[in-house]
């Protein structure tokens, strides 16, 4: 009971309700790049094959490993003499990304889309730069037998902020009948994560500071904070395979999100009711989904709790075709995102846990960008083609349509909505190479974890 009672006193600490803060501070800026943009775009006339593009506004967080080094080491000038290493970089980065969602704000997709999507990628790079920091500072404020609840802060709070940026926006675009003015009030939601940064302590480790005073041990700490990384993990056995596992195993979720709310569009639900169900609901029904993952792995371990998440991933986008073909239905749309988003709960934790532990503690900063990064970076690729996919199965679907008039029989009423039925059946498949890969990982012992042992 005592140990209980600890455990839930944790979360009276104030370090750990900052790192809640600074949560809602990351996953803030996410919806923002692309989900909550798509419905400005759609309400513009953007044709859907264009809001798909801007799915590729995640390019920065596939690739923010690269600049992890110089962030995980490289003073700030005069900032970080007050602030600290961590610190001065959570403050350049939150300050800059008000002004990048300003910048979106004044931009006008209806008459310059290239300048939206510059604002766009801008402050998509800056809120990846944020993550990076932000893990970091996380793993080194608190103490080893800390972590977990710091971890279960730092996912409540990106949940949070995602109900803001998602939800929040959408009832704040109905009030107030202008996207531009929407993403002009989000902009100052992120003093959340500021007032975090300047009330919490700097880590006691600060490598960038500590090596200034010698130039030589500057470069050693700079090599090794480049190289050091990338070679910890190739020296593992089959590297390469849970390298590109990584990036499998959550494309199919992963896909499906990027056309969820072009689809919920297309099938007339207002923004209200999105917000209601897809947003607010679907926030409650991820967190049941992450606590059952919780349990689920340390339950039965990392590995099966991925195939488990792998499976239920897969089978809860088939949801979306069963809601393609009810339409404008509230009843299913409670049913569909209530699947989906379990099932991507359990999945994700599973996902972030098999993450954390292949970090290796003197590299946290750079492994789990890159690791973080490999998850998206094929998915965020492919992404800018869904809308490819769904106009040209419409496309089929109307010819299908056509061939009645011509006398042609058998073919079925789902044509109508074959285009959306099509892209998540597809989506859908594209779960089997990532559990593929799991199930040789799983028989070779490769999964990358200190303790792999070859699956029964």
């Amino acid at each position: 009971m005592d140990r209980i009672l600890r455990g839930i006193a944790i979360y009276k600490d104030p370090r750990i309700l900052g790192i809640l803060a600074l949560g809602f501070s990351s996953g803030f800026p996410y919806l923002l790049k692309f989900s909550t943009l798509s419905f400005w775009l759609l309400e513009e006339g953007i044709n859907i094959r264009s809001v798909a593009i801007f799915a590729s506004t995640g390019t920065p967080y596939a690739l923010k490993f690269l600049w992890a080094p110089f962030l995980d080491r490289v003073p700030l000038p005069f900032l970080t003499r007050i602030y600290g290493l961590r610190r001065s970089w959570l403050v350049l980065m939150q300050l800059a990304l008000m002004a990048a969602m300003l910048g979106v704000a004044y931009a006008d997709p209806g008459e310059d889309l290239w300048a939206t999507g510059v604002a766009v990628m801008i402050m998509a790079t800056l809120s990846a730069s944020q993550d990076v920091v932000i893990d970091a500072y996380r793993v080194e404020l608190l103490a080893e037998d800390e972590q977990g609840a710091g971890a279960a802060a730092i996912v409540f709070g990106y949940r949070l902020g995602m109900l803001v940026a998602g939800a929040g926006a959408l009832y704040i675009a109905a009030f107030v009948s202008s996207w531009g003015l929407t993403y002009l009030l989000m902009a100052p939601f992120m003093a959340v994560g500021l007032a975090a940064t300047l009330l919490l302590p700097e880590p006691e480790l600060d490598r960038a500071v500590a090596g200034v005073t010698g130039m030589a041990k500057l470069a050693r700490e700079s090599l090794d904070a480049v190289v050091g990384p990338f070679r910890d993990m190739m020296q593992r056995p089959g590297w390469v395979l849970f390298l590109l596992f990584i990036m499998l195993y959550s494309i199919a979720d992963r896909l499906a999100a990027t056309m969820t709310n072009p689809f919920l569009w297309s099938m007339g639900f207002e923004n209200i009711e999105i917000a209601n169900i897809a947003k607010t609901y679907g926030l409650v029904a991820t967190l049941i989904g992450t606590a059952v993952g919780g349990a689920l792995v340390r339950s039965v371990g990392i590995v099966k709790a991925l195939w488990v998440g792998g499976f239920i991933m897969m089978a809860s986008n088939l949801m979306f075709c069963a809601q393609a073909l009810a339409g404008h239905d509230t009843t299913v749309l409670i049913a569909t995102i209530g699947i989906e988003k379990i099932s991507g709960g359990v999945g994700s934790t599973a996902a972030v846990a098999y993450l954390s532990a292949l970090c290796n503690k003197r590299y946290t900063a750079t492994q789990y960008a890159l690791l973080s990064a490999l998850a998206g970076v094929l998915s965020t690729v492919l992404s800018t083609g869904t809308g490819w996919v769904v106009d040209v199965m419409s496309q089929l679907g109307l010819l299908l349509i056509s061939l009645r008039h011509f006398g042609v029989g058998g073919i079925p009423d789902f044509v109508h909505s074959l285009g959306w039925i099509g892209f998540f059946s597809l989506t859908a498949l594209a779960a089997l190479p990532g559990l593929a890969v799991l199930f040789v990982l799983s028989r070779r012992g490769w999964t990358g974890l200190p303790d792999s042992q070859p699956a029964a």
